[in-house]
């Protein structure tokens, strides 16, 4: 990519300069939080060369890219929706409802409102704020991509972390999503206290929670 898209390009004239680009991580796996991020980068700055959408790119790759987005963004706002609130409330709207917060921490950070919101995917009714829902955004459209690769380090490292305080699952490198070994896992040592219940349904594991 390494380039801003023409949709971006149209919204900026259209509605101002401060466009957020927003994304989420996480919501397949059978493990761990959903994680979004809301990143405002500088209009008048070239693109950083390498961003493309994160599942694309190796994880030196994310995670030195992280790096130069943080330090070059006007305003990066995270927010996250448990393990409990996925089971809850489904993931739908727990992808929603981690989107508003990282907006929130970005509009908190930034000091107002952008002008405009781009979201990865399809639209999103219960979001609360205009937006233009961009279907495949994380490999189109710049602002989304460094979203994307933001909230896709933040959530690998969480379940890294994760990884060595319940180990066995592999979180190291699965990062909670459902291989055969994570299955398998879950199999022999059951569900632990970050395993999303409603996921794990189709496993008919009746094991009860660690």
């Amino acid at each position: 990519m390494a380039r801003w898209s023409r949709l971006e390009a149209t919204l900026r004239t259209r509605h101002g300069p401060v466009l957020a680009g927003v994304d989420e991580v996480g919501r397949g796996p059978l493990a761990g939080p959903v994680v979004a991020c809301a990143v405002v980068m500088p209009a008048g700055m070239r693109a950083i060369a390498g961003v493309a959408d994160s599942k694309q790119l190796d994880a030196n790759t994310r995670t030195m890219l992280a790096a130069r987005i943080r330090d070059t963004a006007v305003s990066i706002g995270v927010g996250a929706a448990s393990v409990r609130e996925i089971d809850r409330i489904n993931i739908l709207h727990a992808t929603v409802r981690a989107m508003q917060r990282a907006l929130t921490h970005c509009e908190r950070r930034l000091g107002q409102r952008p002008d405009h919101i781009l979201v990865d995917g399809n639209p999103l009714r219960w979001l609360g704020v205009e937006h233009t829902a961009v279907v495949k955004g994380d490999a189109s459209c710049y602002s989304i991509a460094c979203a994307s690769i933001v909230a896709k380090v933040l959530r690998d490292g969480l379940m890294q972390r994760l990884a060595a305080r319940y180990q066995g699952y592999a979180w190291e490198r699965n990062v909670g999503y459902g291989t055969a070994a994570h299955r398998a896992a879950i199999e022999q040592h059951g569900l632990s206290v970050h395993h999303r219940r409603s996921f794990c349904l189709s496993l008919q594991t009746s094991l009860e929670l660690l």
